[in-house]
């Protein structure tokens, strides 16, 4: 309860900030970045176009991936028309598709651009049942394991990009307070969502893979750690905000609930503030494997904290990657 007033009153935590924070108002005292170089997925819509903005606003130089590049265009002229020197790459990326991933790093890499930051911003409610084209649940799939896959072939980039410059390297995975809705065997249920569109729930699917993105956070971070890589992962929730995820429900029930809710609902600016300080705050030096919310360090469900699933996860992840999609469950179940 006393939570709930303190966000709703925007009290400010340990930090400085919170709830009622902006992106622009966590960043200024990071006001030059621009010897970082930063890839931002999501980044032409919604809470990732406002940490993409704010950060060109900083000096930051933006690759853009985007499935489409109209809406990425359009980003990218609305961020130069306020940042006219603003540096900013459009490149193509699905990250349903494990095959899109690869060749986007590919490219990344041809262009020999650092990378310092690597915010996995984007995500999907998918309403219906679908599969990947890898033949993975299609919320899952893009929401967790295409980061997965663009994180691991992107690590070794940030890490020699940190051994180059001396700049800590910085991995934001962008998760939310849903993860805590989902109990139950990970690798199971999403055995049982792939296979059998029956066993199909879209909330709990999506719940599914936001406490994976929790759980990648809590794995990578330790083995970066064992490695002694000067790279953080930290995984953040931004909070309760109307983005593209809800638009294939508006409507009449969609719309009351929202505005029954609204005292809860941040703006674009305040939801885009925990992504932005944990990207760029120098207070975070050093600071991996943590959960944000409000911009201040918070705690995971039970499950996210678990550390034995989230090596169990990270082993799955690695077959479903590197395996034939029809062999993805066998493995897991042997």
């Amino acid at each position: 309860m006393l939570d709930a007033v303190r966000y709703l009153l925007g009290s400010v935590g340990p930090s400085g900030y919170g709830s009622k924070s902006t992106a622009e108002q966590v960043t200024e005292s990071c006001a030059d970045l621009r010897s970082i170089t930063a890839i931002i997925t999501g980044g032409t819509s919604g809470i990732g176009a406002e940490t993409a903005r704010v950060l060109a606003k900083r000096g930051v130089r933006l690759v853009l991936p985007a499935r489409s590049f109209k809406a990425a265009e359009d980003t990218k002229a609305r961020i130069m028309s306020e940042c006219p020197g603003a540096e900013i790459a459009i490149m193509p990326l699905d990250l349903s598709s494990l095959r899109s991933v690869q060749i986007f790093v590919s490219e990344f890499e041809s262009l020999g651009l650092p990378l310092n930051l690597l915010i996995n911003n984007a995500g999907k409610f998918a309403h219906g049942h679908a599969i990947s084209e890898d033949g993975i649940e299609m919320t899952f799939a893009t929401n967790y394991l295409g980061h997965f896959m663009l994180t691991k072939l992107l690590l070794n980039k940030m890490i020699d990009t940190a051994k180059k410059t001396g700049v800590q390297g910085r991995i934001v995975n962008v998760s939310s307070g849903i993860h805590s809705w989902f109990s139950g065997d990970i690798i199971e249920s999403l055995r049982l969502i792939t296979r059998n569109q029956s066993h199909y729930d879209a909330t709990r699917a999506y719940a599914l893979s936001k406490l994976a993105n929790v759980l990648h956070t809590k794995e990578l971070a330790r083995r970066l750690e064992e490695t002694e890589a000067n790279v953080t992962v930290n995984c953040v929730h931004p909070g309760i905000v109307r983005t593209r995820l809800t638009r294939e429900r508006e409507g009449l029930v969609t719309d009351l609930v929202f505005f029954l809710t609204s005292k809860l609902l941040k703006t674009m600016p305040q939801a885009a503030a925990t992504t932005c300080y944990v990207a760029t705050h120098p207070r975070l030096f050093n600071v991996s494997g943590k959960y944000f919310s409000d911009c201040n360090e918070a705690s995971t469900s039970k499950l996210g904290s678990n550390s034995a699933e989230a090596a169990r996860l990270w082993s799955a992840s690695e077959i479903m990657v590197s395996k034939d999609p029809k062999a993805v469950f066998d493995p897991l179940n042997a």
